[in-house]
């Protein structure tokens, strides 16, 4: 069996979409199945990451010549919108494009039930729940590089933290809002920081923030992000899955979230603490019962463990299972 895994705009694109096709090309090699990142017509599976234009061009041949085409289901209107400059106005668009695209898949691979559930709304094309899976041996040694990156930012614990691209959909306002209110502790967002594509309200938003508020940009080695980082705080309004979150459990930090349906499957108190509402109110109070060691201690413990059900080994036979079903 060979696969074209190919993932448009690859040169480009970052962030949890990156991610996950790092992931799946090394659970492709845990399989041992010979893959092209090329769209190529000659292989027995099409797998496509990103449907754009070229994409769709390849899925419309693919389907003509009665190869499987399986498509991840990364990108949703839903979660476009609050990202960067002009996806608030191109979101709208994006459905109806995006329900083509995908009812041209034969499988869709969804990364979390709640995503499942959404593109479910956009076509009958049959769906499969796989995680993006978490890259346990990507964090070994974090915790030796803990005095490195808080002198680099200037950091002293319990300190809060986020990874990932800067954006209002992940809870920005939330994020500098309480550590306005908090002082006395420090806040870290690592990530990149590119304020050229950031829209007005989210450039205001990082500018003005106070000054125990860091915003890191591009980090060289993210494992100094989990070393330095205590305090996982993720008031995201949308989120397909969250890798990044996984990533923070695999370190066995506590969590933070806001109650979404996307987070579902966390249960507070055990493995995270969880806020409901759109206000600081909660988020804050929540920090304050984290100034409890203790109970950081066991709900990043508890995390941990459950991190281990998303590791690559864990997620690997999901793809062989699903391979196997649409060729």
């Amino acid at each position: 069996m060979e696969i074209s895994h190919y993932f448009e705009f690859e040169d480009h694109v970052t962030g949890g979409i990156r991610e996950s096709v790092v992931h799946q090309r090394k659970m492709l090699n845990r399989l041992d199945l010979q893959y092209t990142t090329e769209p190529d017509l000659d292989a027995d599976i099409f797998h496509c990451n990103l449907m754009g234009p070229r994409s769709v061009w390849y899925a419309k041949r693919a389907r003509a010549r009665d190869i499987p085409v399986v498509a991840n289901t990364h990108v949703t209107a839903e979660d476009f919108g609050d990202s960067f400059r002009f996806t608030n106005t191109l979101a709208k668009p994006l459905k109806p494009y995006l329900e083509r695209a995908y009812g041209l898949a034969d499988a869709l691979v969804c990364p979390s039930a709640y995503n499942q559930g959404l593109i479910e709304t956009y076509t009958d094309t049959p769906t499969t729940v796989i995680s993006n899976g978490v890259d346990r041996e990507k964090l070994v040694g974090f915790d030796a590089l803990e005095d490195e990156y808080r002198e680099r930012y200037d950091l002293e614990s319990p300190t809060v933290f986020l990874v990932g691209h800067v954006i209002k959909r992940k809870g920005l306002e939330t994020f500098v809002e309480l550590a306005r209110r908090l002082p006395d502790v420090d806040f870290a967002w690592f990530g990149p920081l590119d304020l050229s594509l950031k829209g007005r309200e989210t450039t205001a938003l990082i500018e003005d923030a106070p000054e125990n508020c860091t915003f890191t940009g591009y980090v060289d080695d993210i494992r100094g992000a989990y070393a330095a980082g205590d305090i996982f705080c993720f008031p995201t309004h949308e989120e397909n899955e969250g890798i990044a979150l996984l990533e923070a459990m695999t370190a066995g930090k506590p969590l933070l979230v806001r109650d979404i349906e996307t987070f579902s499957w966390l249960e507070d108190g055990e493995d995270c603490l969880k806020v409901s509402g759109s206000g600081v109110d909660g988020f804050e109070a929540a920090l304050e019962r984290l100034t409890d060691p203790e109970l950081r201690r066991r709900l990043g413990s508890n995390a941990a463990a459950r991190s281990e059900d998303f590791s690559l080994e864990a997620v690997t036979d999901q793809y062989r299972s699903l391979y196997e079903e649409v060729i």
